[in-house]
């Protein structure tokens, strides 16, 4: 199998603490690099535009969350209003003439402030009474960005976005969207690969698995579950910024309501918490599977005759999609990303009898 760590040695702390030293990951990585650079020659632009362009700014924005909830163990139910908050500021910077690259960073930079003004209060609480504060976030903003005509326009307006420009160029075209998705996407994911390695990682996992523990050996959790919340929030203003420039291209209060908050909350539990990859497949999952669902009921139904009426094929898709993702929770509860590394694992050690159980 290609899976083997022949060549790789183990003589330094450097090369020990590479992102890849086995040289199958190095080769996936390269080849899915490739691909994605490659993608708007391979497909359509209804493909591009409609499935692999919000997969990429969904799996950033499940990356965000999943650094204050996989990492820190900290809940948050109102990551949709933190997005819709980068998303309304980097609008309305474009609209006043700002660029377009220091309009993200502006709506990251919104984000990251009132989530962390949020998360003074929040954090002096644990477990439900915290997920219960950042929900009320999720609640107040909604109402905010309603019932204020400067922000949104009104309760049923709808905020055109502005054309990106990145170094002064309009980006139009599917593909330069696409691309535009895909190196945020690369960069959020390179940070969290890096995070875990550094002290700041460490950190934040020690204070998911027992704050007041981690309080004794000197690391401060009110300190880093703040940063936790600052960086995560920063991640899904940008996130919320780009879907808007890159996808909807019109901003309006229902994109970022609670159903959406719980929607990026499943990417994450689905894919599993603190799994990078995980957040891929999970998003991957919320986002594409109802549509295959459905494609899959339609045609099995035409194939085999059977004949379902219109309320069946609307709800039939939808239950055998919450049956699988029930399935899947109880084949590994770790998720999507577990099951990823545990084949990995075992092709690790493949064909050794000391990997059977």
């Amino acid at each position: 199998m290609f899976f083997r760590q022949a060549g790789v040695y183990h003589t330094n702390y450097v090369a020990d603490r590479a992102l890849f030293p086995v040289a199958a990951d190095r080769w996936i990585i390269g080849m899915l690099l490739a691909f994605g650079v490659a993608a708007p020659f391979l497909f359509s632009s209804l493909y591009l535009s409609s499935y692999l362009l919000p997969w990429l700014v969904w799996t950033a924005g499940a990356l965000g969350l999943n650094l204050i909830l996989g990492w820190a163990g900290q809940f948050h139910l109102g990551y949709a209003a933190i997005m819709g908050i980068g998303a309304y500021a980097t609008v309305h910077a474009n609209r006043f003439g700002v660029p377009w690259e220091f309009s993200i960073v502006i709506g990251g930079v919104s984000a990251a402030v009132i989530g962390s003004c949020f998360a003074f209060a929040a954090l002096r609480v644990k477990g439900l009474y915290l997920a219960l504060s950042t929900l009320a976030l999720q609640f107040v903003m909604d109402w905010t960005i309603s019932h204020v005509p400067a922000i949104s326009g009104g309760t049923q307006a709808t905020l055109q976005a502005p054309d990106i420009r990145v170094l002064g160029q309009p980006i139009v075209s599917d593909a330069g969207l696409y691309y535009v998705a895909l190196v945020w996407c690369v960069l959020v994911t390179l940070f969290m690969l890096n995070l875990r390695r550094t002290a700041l990682g460490r950190a934040l996992v020690a204070v998911r698995e027992k704050d007041f523990a981690a309080a004794v050996i000197g690391v401060n959790s009110f300190y880093f579950k703040l940063v936790a919340f600052s960086a995560s929030s920063f991640i899904g203003g940008v996130s919320g910024a780009i879907l808007i420039g890159t996808f909807y291209h019109a901003v309006t209060p229902e994109q970022f309501s609670v159903d959406v908050s719980i929607q990026v909350l499943a990417m994450v539990i689905v894919g599993g918490l603190g799994s990078i990859i995980g957040s891929y497949f999970g998003a991957a999952f919320i986002l594409l599977m109802p549509g295959v669902m459905n494609s899959f009921i339609s045609w099995g139904a035409a194939r085999f005759g059977v004949s379902l009426s219109i309320e069946a094929l609307a709800h039939l898709p939808q239950a055998l999609y919450g049956a699988l993702i029930i399935s899947f929770l109880l084949v590994e509860p770790l998720g999507l990303g577990k099951i990823y590394k545990n084949v990995r694992d075992y092709l690790l050690v493949w064909p050794f009898g000391y990997v059977k159980k």
